[in-house]
């Protein structure tokens, strides 16, 4: 299980382990929680007393202080796991739903054309619908999108990631994804 470690302001800054969730929190590092306490760490025995050391740790953290985050790029970085996780496995061209094994990242604007690997020129495809496009544009090969990619923003690309998200984690996260964003529904 990992923990979704945010900035005081709310913003998404990355998933964590357990473990380095607890360091977090022995160092008086969290601001403040979101979510029933998913997991109990036990640590040492306290020479004065003989209590048991025990952290509970929360499936979201806010970290105190200025975390520095890679999430603030422009646009999320583009995968194949990612891209597939947004178009829900659906080729682009043909409608039916694959394994991922079968899917291939498809260029609209092909890039041997000048076309560019982002996300706003990438979309889902089966391996037959590609190789059925080719280095065409997709007029050029009578072939027509079902629907238009986009850049995912900070709170699905931290859905987008694969991880195994708790109710939690994915109410908060999907609190600020556009209704409009194909991972509703």
């Amino acid at each position: 299980m990992d923990v979704l470690q945010l900035d005081c302001s709310g913003r998404p800054q990355a998933w964590i382990s357990t473990r380095e969730a607890a360091v977090i929190y022995a160092c008086d590092g969290v601001a403040w929680t979101l979510g029933d306490p998913c997991q109990t760490l036990r640590g040492g025995l306290q020479r004065r007393t003989g209590q048991q050391s025990r952290i509970e740790v929360h499936p979201i953290i806010a970290v105190r202080g200025s975390v520095p985050s890679r999430a603030w790029r422009q646009a999320p970085s583009l995968s194949n796991p990612k891209l597939f996780a947004r178009d829900r496995f659906v080729c682009a061209y043909c409608g039916h739903s694959f394994h991922a094994d079968d899917l291939t990242r498809e260029h609209i604007h092909p890039t041997s054309r000048g076309g560019r690997d982002n996300w706003m020129n990438c979309i889902t495809a089966c391996k037959g619908c590609n190789g059925r496009k080719g280095s065409r544009m997709p007029e050029e090969a009578n072939m027509s999108l079902l629907y238009l990619p986009y850049v995912p923003n900070l709170h699905e690309d931290m859905i987008l990631r694969g991880r195994r998200i708790l109710v939690d984690q994915m109410e908060f996260l999907l609190a600020s994804v556009p209704r409009s964003s194909r991972l509703h529904g």
